[in-house]
């Protein structure tokens, strides 16, 4: 028995050991993996910027450690790196050009219309840019298009079928396993409840997202005419030849490409274009290569912040395993736009959004901190590819809004989704339940019943009163009367340009543009720019986000398209109940 006990216990502690040292040995693997990433080769003589049009476009760049360590090499570009990027490449003379590698990007519009606004921008350096694909995307030929000339692999695909939006409805599925969403809204045109509560698109819902999804093919259609010097006409024929099964010679005599070549004829005109000699190497450098290699700057005290808030607005950091998204965490960005406030040699600020909204408190505690911030300092709103519901919200009472033709805001409005699980429960299950009760709601919200009528009332009294506030606060931060900007809200989304006639942006331009109206309202000539807030250090990715982070990567690479509606019924428990948001994903294709 002692010896039984013995190897027992000698076993347990190998054990644990062995885990430590596992982990030990992880953790310095990741830490020399993150490391290597960030340290950037210098700029060598004759490079070319190679930029992959793969994956997806996110605001920032997010590093997963564990992913990297896991051998996960899922494609990102981040916008912010991207922007950067593109502005000291056209300034650095070792880097001759850009070569854009076509592929199965993916990315909102609102994202898209801001990047190929910086290519067209790159090309006034006098630099060239070229593109190839073996397939085009429609996001990556969007993009590809500014290219001074554009190939394609011979036996290669391009896709531009024009756009559409496919929502996925689940009430069938509810019903089936005894679940009901119970729904308390303001806002004809709020549709984030509707996959829950309808088989189909409401009327209401249908006229908006035929609008905004015209609206946006519109200014793709007519960015790619002038990049290609195509009449308008012409692309929406092509768009509806369903060119992406077509023979590849179709996209040349269509105009959309130059020619079809092979890998070697390109990387041969890309050695001539960088005027590279017989023997010499082609030298790729990456976005974050020249994003991060150095630049020569005077340097000045006064500052302008951009401060990057992206993802959808929650009350506090989530407990849930299933969270790789990134989030603007009420409590964290109110801390954040404190210091901002106080920070004396920042003179004005640029909040970035690109946010669906969210919890309807939040957004109220984040406007609270930014009203502070606007008295101390000129606040200036750029608007990504969403800036709607809570994201617009938070950004109403800026001094100036900036927005792109492209992004989609407004749907001013307010929900409450609490699902009523009483009949999978109590039928499906057998579960029973009683309750004894000292007052008539003290069992308000009871796991085995839906609302009786009397809380029903008064859950949508308190959502009526939240819409009031969230119009009340537009009308106060735009300048309106409270009645008319009711005529423009009622939940409904509107694209940048629409929002402008609305009068619910200032502007239409990029981040650049919302930086120097920041200066000028700040009334400052010469400034450095600060990016806020800084992004974690590897260490603290690998303790707080890294273990739920690559699952989540998984998930969603196994969902899919239907990850964004498993996602919200998988923490819906956690969430505020009631929200000011549109649907994250409005499902764009």
């Amino acid at each position: 028995m002692k010896d039984f006990l013995k190897y027992t216990l000698a076993t347990i502690v190998g054990i644990i050991l062995c885990s430590i040292i596992m982990t030990v040995i992880a953790i310095i693997s990741i830490a020399g993996m993150t490391a290597s990433e960030s340290m950037t080769a210098p700029i060598k003589k004759n490079s070319v910027l190679r930029i992959k049009l793969e994956g997806v476009i996110n605001e920032r760049t997010e590093e997963n450690p564990m992913a990297m360590f896991m051998g996960d090499d899922s494609q990102q570009i981040g916008l912010e790196d991207a922007l950067i990027a593109l502005k000291k490449a056209s300034k650095n003379d070792k880097v001759k050009g850009i070569y854009l590698e076509g592929g199965s990007l993916s990315a909102d519009p609102g994202s898209l219309t801001e990047l190929h606004k910086a290519l067209v921008d790159f090309k006034e350096s006098g630099k060239f840019v070229i593109a190839y694909g073996d397939s085009y995307s429609r996001a990556a030929y969007y993009l590809s298009s500014v290219a001074d000339k554009v190939y394609m692999n011979p036996g290669g695909m391009l896709d531009w079928s024009g756009m559409a939006s496919n929502p996925i409805f689940y009430k069938d599925l509810l019903d089936k396993v005894g679940v009901k969403m119970q729904v308390f809204k303001v806002g004809t045109y709020k549709s984030a409840v509707e996959p829950y509560i309808n088989t189909e698109m409401s009327e209401a819902n249908r006229e908006q997202v035929t609008s905004f999804l015209t609206n946006i093919w519109k200014h793709l259609q007519k960015d790619v005419a002038q990049s290609r010097n195509k009449p308008v006409d012409a692309l929406n024929a092509l768009a509806d030849s369903m060119i992406i099964v077509a023979d590849p010679e179709t996209s040349v005599k269509g105009g959309l490409v130059d020619k079809l070549v092979y890998l070697s004829e390109v990387k041969q005109e890309l050695r001539t274009l960088a005027g590279l000699d017989e023997g010499d190497d082609l030298n790729f450098v990456s976005l974050s290569d020249v994003a991060s290699s150095e630049t020569l700057k005077d340097k000045v005290k006064d500052e302008i912040a951009v401060y990057y808030a992206y993802g959808e607005i929650v009350d506090k950091a989530p407990s849930y395993g299933f969270s790789q998204e990134h989030m603007i965490i009420g409590e964290e960005m109110m801390k954040d736009i404190q210091k901002l406030r106080n920070d004396k040699d920042i003179k004005a600020v640029v909040i970035r959004v690109n946010s669906p909204g969210g919890s309807a408190y939040a957004s109220e505690q984040i406007w609270h901190e930014i009203e502070l911030l606007k008295a101390e300092k000129p606040v200036v709103i750029s608007m990504g590819g969403l800036a709607a519901s809570g994201g617009y919200y938070i950004s109403c009472g800026a001094n100036k809004i900036f927005a792109e033709p492209t992004t989609l805001t407004g749907s001013i409005g307010i929900f409450g989704m609490i699902p009523d699980a009483s009949e999978l429960l109590t039928k499906k299950i057998g579960v029973k339940f009683d309750v004894v009760k000292t007052n008539a709601l003290s069992d308000f919200g009871a796991m085995g019943r839906p609302f009786n009528e009397t809380e029903s009332k008064m859950m949508q009294a308190y959502v009526n009163k939240g819409y009031e506030l969230f119009t009340g606060r537009v009308a106060q931060g735009r300048g309106m009367k409270q009645d008319d900007v009711k005529k423009i809200a009622e939940g409904r989304v509107w694209t940048g340009e629409q929002g402008l006639e609305l009068g619910l942006v200032d502007q239409l331009g990029t981040l650049d543009d919302a930086i120097e109206e920041a200066a000028k309202e700040a009334k400052i000539e010469k400034y450095g720019i600060g990016r806020y807030p800084e992004p974690e250090p590897w260490f603290s990715a690998v303790l707080n986000k890294t273990k739920t982070g690559y699952l989540d990567g998984q998930m969603r690479q196994m969902l899919g398209e239907y990850y964004t509606a498993f996602s919200l019924l998988r923490n819906i428990s956690q969430r505020n109940p009631i929200q000011a948001r549109m649907p994250y994903d409005p499902n764009i294709k």
